[in-house]
Formats: structure tokens, C-alpha cells, sequence
């Protein structure tokens, strides 16, 4: 079967198309021929070699997809051959066929095609697990997400809206803002033109809002402590703005913040179970009332793998960049 690797780190020319041995379920676990996979910005760390895989995990890249199971392990319970189900693994997604354990796959969201429930799982999982059951986003709070015309961005906007919550957002662009305000965001911030400190600060006269969701980490923490309100909690969930940061920490003690980070990749099958059973019942009810929907900015044959990759490193997309499998 096909499946995408990058033997060296490098640009998006280091991406190849391999054939290798299709794998072979466990008891436990579904084989599933992939129909797409989305594209997300871990993919293109694991390419420059920044992201060291944990042990046991395939080199070929792909954190999630969609497809139909053509294969049941024997002691699998619920699900059946011919199932459209969702997938999110550590590893794998560009390839012909994936396993998949069990217990954290999901069906793909009622009235949602192939393209869309690639598209789902990593990103609303992402902005499910950190930005309510992580930091506790409450109905009637205010969000602040920074990257809001991402994959993370566009569903922690629907999520949140869909909870009662007040959303601002920083973009890059005015395109980006107005795409976000098309999902619900109540305010944008183009982070090129306005300081996002005070354009907080003015937008909430003063307060701050109650959660944040980061993706920049480096030199955001500062700034980011200083737009929380009383109680409020800063969540980062990457550091595409570097690693390291200083910090004032009396502006955390006199908020009586907290500050939470997460990732999901490296979770063990029975957290990701849990995870799972929580976006079944508290997440995908939302796509089924038209309260949610997937946020699709382009899709590439998975021969153009490498221009999918040089389409995020743009950062001009908006939604998800989703992988194709048809011939």
C-alpha cells in the first residue's frame, strides 16, 4: 500500500510516497481503508525532524482520518465491516490503510461527507479536551484564541459559541477576521495591526477574559498573562513562537491564574478512549443540530502531499488542509 514518509528532515521535497506492507489489526483493534487525512501542523514538525516519535510509532506521517473498516479484530464489540468511522492515531494517517484501536475511533458526525470527518477529530478534540474539560470554560465566560482561522481556531470558535460564550480571536489577516466572525467570533484582532494586550483590555473595559487557548507559547506567555481576568487560565497546546519565555509572576499571583498545557499524541489508548467518549456525547450532537461543521480550506491528491504541507507553512489557509486517497 502507499503511505507518505520523510526519511530525512527537510522542506516539503523531503516527503516521499513509499509502498510498504499493509498492517495487520490486533484483537482489539479496526483496519480501516482511508479515504482522507487531514494535515496538521505536527506533520510538518515530524518533517524537519523536530518532533521525536515515541517508540512504536510509524514513521509514516498522519495523526488522523477518515474511512470504512474492512476489517474487525476478534474481540472488537460495536462496530462492523463497511463502518465510516474517524481516527486519531499517533501516527500513520497518509497510507492506504490504517489500525485503528477500537475504542477511540468515532463515526463520522451525522451529515458530514468524507472530506469534513477528516477534518474533525484532531482539531475539535483539541479545543474540547483544553478549552472546557482542561480549563473549564463556562458558559457566560469570555475565550481568547489565538490562530483563529486555524484548524483549532475554527472549532474552538463553534464550541465555545455553541456553549454561550463570549469569543475574541487574533488573525493574521482581514480575510482571517472575517472568516472567523462568519463562525460566531465576536471580536478579531489582527495581531499585525493591533497590540492584542490592549485591544483586549478595551474590548472586556478592563477585565481580561476568562480562558485563553495559545499556540505561540515563547514570547506570548508575558503578554498573554496580562489579558486574564481574575481566576483565569492560559492553556498552551504548541510553541510555534518558540519554547522558551520569561515571565512576571506576580502578574499570574495577581490574577490567581492558572497556566495548563496538554498534548494529546503521545496520550495512552485508554486516555484517548475517554477523550473520545466525551466528544461522542458532548461534541458530535452539535454537527448533528447544524450547531458545528467542519472547516474545509483545500484538498490535494495524496501524490501533491508536499504542496498540502507547503499550503500550511503558508499560513494562508483557513480550516483544515485535508489529504486525498482517491487514484
Amino acid at each position: 500500500m502507499r503511505a507518505v514518509v520523510a526519511r530525512e528532515p527537510g522542506g516539503a521535497e523531503a516527503l516521499a510516497i513509499e509502498h510498504i506492507d499493509e498492517p495487520v489489526p490486533a484483537d482489539d483493534e479496526l483496519l480501516v481503508q482511508v479515504v482522507a487525512a487531514g494535515v496538521n501542523r505536527a506533520d510538518i514538525n515530524q518533517r524537519e525532524g523536530k518532533y521525536r516519535l515515541p517508540e512504536g510509532v510509524t514513521e509514516v506521517l498522519g495523526l488522523e482520518a477518515a474511512g470504512h473498516i474492512v476489517a474487525v479484530g476478534r474481540a472488537v464489540e460495536g462496530w462492523n465491516i463497511g463502518d465510516e468511522v474517524c481516527a486519531l492515531l499517533a501516527g500513520g494517517c497518509y497510507a492506504d490503510r490504517i489500525v485503528v484501536p477500537a475504542s477511540t475511533a468515532l463515526p463520522w458526525p451525522e451529515s458530514v461527507d468524507a472530506i469534513g470527518a477528516a477534518g474533525v477529530y484532531e482539531v475539535f478534540a483539541t479545543a474540547y479536551d483544553n478549552v472546557f474539560v482542561r480549563a473549564g470554560l463556562a458558559t457566560g465566560e469570555a475565550l481568547l484564541v489565538h490562530g483563529g482561522s486555524s484548524g483549532v481556531g475554527t472549532a474552538a470558535i463553534q464550541l465555545a459559541k455553541r456553549a454561550g460564550c463570549r469569543v475574541i480571536v487574533t488573525v493574521g489577516t482581514d480575510e482571517k477576521a472575517e472568516a472567523c466572525r462568519a463562525l460566531g467570533a465576536d471580536e478579531c484582532i489582527v495581531y499585525k495591526q493591533d497590540d492584542f494586550v490592549e485591544s483586549v483590555a478595551r474590548m472586556t473595559s478592563g477585565r481580561g477574559v476568562d480562558v485563553i487557548l495559545d499556540v505561540v507559547g515563547g514570547e506570548y506567555l508575558d503578554r498573554n498573562l496580562h489579558c486574564l481576568a481574575l481566576e483565569g487560565r492560559l492553556v498552551i497546546i504548541a510553541l510555534m513562537g518558540g519554547a522558551r519565555a520569561e515571565l512576571d509572576l506576580r502578574t499570574l499571583l495577581s490574577r490567581r491564574g492558572r497556566i495548563i498545557s496538554s498534548t494529546i499524541r503521545t496520550r495512552t489508548v485508554d486516555e484517548k478512549s475517554l477523550l473520545a467518549a466525551g466528544l461522542l456525547g458532548d461534541v458530535w450532537p452539535g454537527f448533528a443540530d447544524g450547531q458545528l461543521e467542519p472547516v474545509i480550506d483545500s484538498t490535494f491528491a495524496l501524490e501533491r502531499v508536499a504542496d498540502a504541507h507547503r499550503r500550511m507553512e503558508s499560513s494562508q489557509h483557513i480550516g483544515k488542509i485535508i489529504l486525498t486517497m482517491d487514484d
